[in-house]
């Protein structure tokens, strides 16, 4: 039976670490930024958060963007496009998880996992979907305006210590099914081709995800019930 576990439980049960970076454009554009989010069991938290991003995870959760999760303590950390390779030095802190990394967290409790890993099509920082769209747009008609995106290909080797080299890794695939996506996803689909993909997959596509965060209760519920019930064959 699997029941939908509140999220004062959950906030007892799981510990949250994010990786934050803000890039700064020479046309003078900022964007505030999230590479990587660690859902740790607690009792799996490591005195040392130093190389938590590289250890290999129960499983991957590719999503759209970062959304409205925010670092617990002040962060500044901005760096050039032509830098942006040096953010594979992660440097995690306590991080807010919005409401969409609840979803996660009941699968990893039903899943019996302790280590999840949530990667985004695109880094920038943005809770409304519309919003996002036409930034990540407008930022890719610059030079080197694609590097928002982890799955970018100046980003080969971060990719590469964030997936890791065992394909056999699950990839939890829930980007959400918008058209406006397209890019990202294509970009990303080519990236993942030889990993073992898991999502929710809507009728009639090959790459269009369903989000872990739906409107309806029920089909909150119905998200969690099916992704789990496609772990446990």
């Amino acid at each position: 039976m699997v029941s939908f576990i509140p999220a004062s439980e959950l906030k007892k049960t799981y510990d949250v670490f994010g990786h934050f970076y803000s890039i700064a454009f020479d046309s003078g554009d900022r964007v505030d930024c999230r590479s990587v989010l660690e859902l740790v069991h607690k009792q799996r938290t490591p005195a040392d958060l130093t190389g938590l991003s590289e250890k290999r995870p129960d499983a991957v959760c590719i999503m759209m963007n970062p959304g409205s999760s925010k670092p617990l303590c002040e962060v500044d950390n901005v760096v050039t496009p032509d830098a942006i390779r040096d953010v594979a030095q992660t440097s995690l802190v306590p991080t807010r998880p919005d409401i969409t990394q609840y979803q996660l967290m009941r699968v990893m409790h039903y899943c019996g996992w302790d280590h999840v890993r949530i990667l985004n099509l695109s880094d920038l920082r943005d809770p409304k979907s519309g919003q996002f769209v036409d930034r990540y747009t407008r930022l890719e008609m610059q030079e080197q305006g694609d590097i928002h995106s982890l799955f970018s290909p100046s980003r080969s080797a971060e990719l590469a210590l964030r997936l890791g080299e065992d394909h056999d890794l699950p990839v939890i695939c829930a980007w959400g099914v918008s058209p406006d996506l397209d890019p990202l996803i294509g970009r990303c689909m080519e990236r993942i081709a030889g990993y073992t993909k898991q999502g929710l997959l809507k009728e009639h596509s090959t790459d269009k995800y369903f989000h872990p965060l739906p409107t309806l209760q029920r089909s909150k519920e119905a998200w969690v019930v099916n992704m789990v019930a496609s772990f446990r064959g």
